[in-house]
Parts: C-alpha cells; structure tokens; sequence
C-alpha cells in the first residue's frame, strides 16, 4: 500500500507541468486549438534547451490561460520540426489560430517570456478611457507611446494601429479619443506622444515627445518610434537589449536599482554620463545597465569586477577600452582614446591554432578576417557547439567536403566553434550547427545555407553558388569527356 502511495504522488509530481507536449501523431490537430501558442521545438542533449527548461516551466505557469506554451522532441518527433524546418535547437516559433507566426526572438528568461508574449496576447494598442487609465499606463517602467485621437475611425490612428501591431513585440502602445485628455496634453484633433519612464526623468532631455510630422504614415511614426524611444541613456534590461544593437554604444555599469534606489541610481548616470557627454559633443547613444546583471559581461573581458565600468562598443560588435574611474575627466580621456584610434579592441578568441593546414580549416575570432575576410576565396564555414549531437553527426561529412576539394585554389571549407568566439554580426547563428556561405568579394553579405547535409549535398549547392568552377567540377567533366573519345 505504501508503495502504491508513493507511485501515485510520483505520478502526479510528473504529470504537474503546465508545458503542453506535442508529438507527430497530435501536433496538427492540437495546434488549432490555441489562438496563440508558444513552442519549443528541442533536443534532449541540448545543453541551451537544458538551461531554458526551468524558465520555459516558470512562464508556462504564469501564463496559464493567458497564452500556452508547448514543446516537441525532434528527437522523436521529427516529422514536425522537419516541416516547420528546425534546424538547431531550441528552435521556438509563435502559432495564430494553428498557423506558423514567425520566429519568436525575445527573452529566454521566465520574466522575459511572460513580458513578452503578454504583449503578443492583448491587443497592440489599449484604449485609455480615463485620467486614471492614463496615469497608470505611462507610469510602467517602461516607455509608452499613446495616439490621441478626437475621431476614432481616423486614418491617422489606422496608421498608429499598423505601427503598434508591427512594434507590439518590442514597445508599449496605448490610444485614446477622450477630449480630456487630449486637451491635457495640447493634441488637437490628432497627435502622438511618446512618454519616457519617469525613473528616467532628468534635466537633459524631455520626458515626453511630439510627434512631429505633418503626415502620420506608418513608416513615419515607426521611424519618431525607433529614433526616440530611448532618449539619450537608456537603462538596458534582458527585455531591451537586442533592440539596442547595431548601434555605437557607450556603455556604463554601476549597481543600478530603480526599484530600491531610483535616486541613486540616477547619480552617477546624470554625473559622468549627460554631462561629459552634452559639453564636450561626443554623439554615441549610452547605455546604462545593472553590475549585477551583466556581470557576466564583465567578466568576458576578463577584468577585475569593480562598482563601476565603460565600456565603448561599435555597431560592428567591436568593443574598445574599459576603465571605472568615478570622474568625467577620465571618461573624457577615454572616448578621445577611442575617437583617436588608440583603444584595444577586445575579442573572445580561443588560441590561433599553430597548424591549420588540414582539408578544414579552423577559425576563431583573431584569424577570421585573415581566413574568411581577406583572402579572395569562396568560404563554406560551419559555427558549431561541442556539445550539439547533430555537429557530431556533421563533423565527418564536413571533413569529407574538405578533402574533396583541397586541391580547390578558390574554396575554403572552416569550421569555427561559436561558444568560444566571437561571431561578426554579419553571421546571425541562433542554433547548432549554422552554415554561412561567403563569397568572393561579398564578404559583408554572407548567405546562410539552408540545403541538406550530405556531401553531395554541399558539393551541388558550391557548384552553383562558387565565384569560380569547382576543381571537383572539372575533374568530372574531364573524365567523361575521356571515356567519350
């Protein structure tokens, strides 16, 4: 009797997550059942499906009723991730109605999840009917942008309603038609506004601002949306630092906390920061983030963990310099260091390996540019993870591909392991393993491959993509042209 006790609570401890599991057999049937569903489609050995299960169960539970969450083991069930085209893991997709909605890119903590697909679930934009709807919406800790407009059915606010359901993912809309508020905020007839988090209030810039344009069109209102929503020093969290790439940065860290310490938080970001920055006319959007959360960062350049630290990274993810001295006089030595070309460029780079004369070649972040970028050649490169299965699987095939065309002046088959080094941000890898190829004389836009793979399979795809005829190519063609005569 006890026994059978000790099943049944086991039994229920395991039936007790709130992640739907799909299969093959019910995946079709199922999807449609929800008008919108998260799902992760993963591998057991995975290690990155590892460290987002706890979290994928966090949010399932606070997202109860609100929006599902799923998953399906390619392992087993690989039917389905073929058909909605998985190729590394976790791969996690957004269904409408039962329908692929795109790729889901957000956050990949509990937090991130639930904040990110509340905004996927309600609508893009909420109706603010009173001055207490209002207050409470702005007063979030994030930046909102709110529409007023006195005739509800303007094309105006159709645009501003495109925009919101194009932004939803990544910004907070709100719209309203009450002539109180309208008239609080100056609008007449029709308006946008965008208001800042009020944590982030300060003397250098407007803690709200007009829409400006004559014309209200969704590429306009998207552009006001993209060029202000931030300010000058935004204060970067899990949920907001993808949008921020691609831009040059000067990024701060301090023991930042808005929710026990707003004031003093503040201190040092108005201090060093606006101040250095406004009197001596350097342009680099800031960011400010918390020491604690981005420790991590910190330690990737192998420094010293102190209360505070710059740091000045580019566009192209190149970071430069770091120092955390309290003061504007440093911060001003260091960007005219970096301004002046004097800065060292940081890289997560394993070792140059000293033999690299195999049919593959390997590349880490310090011989990219001399493997992949410099040299006038066709390169095939794979960026993998030790730890990923179908790698190992790969791997052999990769050094078969290699060998066939060794003799190809033109051809570099690499291989580069993209948890150890830095990837340029050309190359968007997101699962294991990632092909790019990159062309001769087009090494800015490298394309990524998305074919089968088998030997053959590489061989036909380098056949018509190749500056040049393969060597491989020739030699085929010389054969036959021999057993004709």
């Amino acid at each position: 009797m006890l026994k059978l006790f000790f099943f049944v609570v086991l039994a229920r401890v395991a039936l007790a997550s709130d992640v739907i599991e799909f299969t093959d057999d019910d995946f079709d049937s199922k999807i449609g059942d929800h008008g919108m569903i998260l799902v992760e489609f993963f591998a057991p050995w995975c290690g990155h499906c590892k460290k987002l299960a706890p979290e994928y169960e966090v949010a399932a539970t606070r997202l109860k009723g609100i929006v599902g969450l799923a998953k399906v083991d390619c392992t087993v069930h690989n039917n389905v991730c073929q058909k909605y085209g998985v190729s590394g893991y976790p791969t996690l997709k957004i269904f409408r109605d039962g329908e692929d909605a795109g790729a889901y890119d957000g956050p990949r903590n509990a937090d991130g999840i639930v904040s990110h697909l509340k905004k996927q679930a309600g609508p893009a934009s909420v109706e603010l009917k009173t001055e207490a709807d209002f207050t409470k919406y702005v007063g979030d800790r994030d930046a909102s942008v709110v529409g007023f407009f006195a005739d509800g059915g303007s094309p105006a606010k159709a645009e501003f309603l495109k925009s919101a359901s194009a932004l939803r993912e990544s910004f907070r809309f709100a719209h309203t038609n009450s002539e109180d508020l309208l008239q609080k905020h100056g609008v007449e007839g029709e308006g946008i506004i965008l208001f800042r988090p009020s944590r982030l209030n300060n003397k250098f810039e407007e803690s709200s601002v007009k829409f400006s344009e004559d014309k209200f069109t969704n590429a306009k209102i998207k552009q006001f949306i993209q060029d202000n929503i931030f300010g000058m020093c935004p204060h970067m969290t899990d949920d907001n630092k993808d949008q921020m790439k691609g831009k040059d940065l000067l990024v701060a860290y301090y023991d930042v906390d808005y929710e026990k310490n707003p004031k003093g938080s503040n201190y040092w970001r108005n201090r060093l920061t606006f101040e250095t920055l406004c009197n001596k006319g350097y342009q680099p959007e800031l960011q400010f983030k918390s020491r604690q959360r981005f420790i991590h960062v910190l330690s990737y350049y192998q420094q010293k963990l102190p209360v505070s630290g710059f740091y000045f990274s580019t566009g192209s993810v190149q970071c430069f310099g770091f120092f955390h001295r309290r003061d504007g006089k440093a911060l001003e030595r260091f960007l005219q260091d970096y301004f002046d070309g004097k800065l060292k460029r940081y890289l997560k780079s394993e070792p140059i390996p000293e033999n690299n004369d195999g049919p593959v070649k390997t590349v880490v972040a310090e011989n990219f540019d001399a493997i992949v970028n410099e040299e006038d050649k066709d390169v095939l490169i794979e960026f993998y993870a030790p730890w990923c299965g179908h790698c190992k699987s790969l791997e052999p095939k990769w050094k078969e591909l290699g060998e066939k065309l060794s003799s190809d002046p033109n051809i570099v088959i690499a291989k580069m392991d993209a948890t150890a080094n830095d990837v340029p941000s050309q190359y968007e890898v997101r699962g294991f393993p990632t092909i790019f190829f990159s062309p001769a004389g087009q090494k800015m836009s490298p394309k990524k491959y998305e074919g089968g793979r088998e030997v053959s399979d590489f061989i036909s795809y380098l056949k018509e993509e190749a500056t040049n005829p393969l060597v491989a190519q020739e030699e085929e063609t010389s054969k036959k042209n021999k057993i004709e005569l």
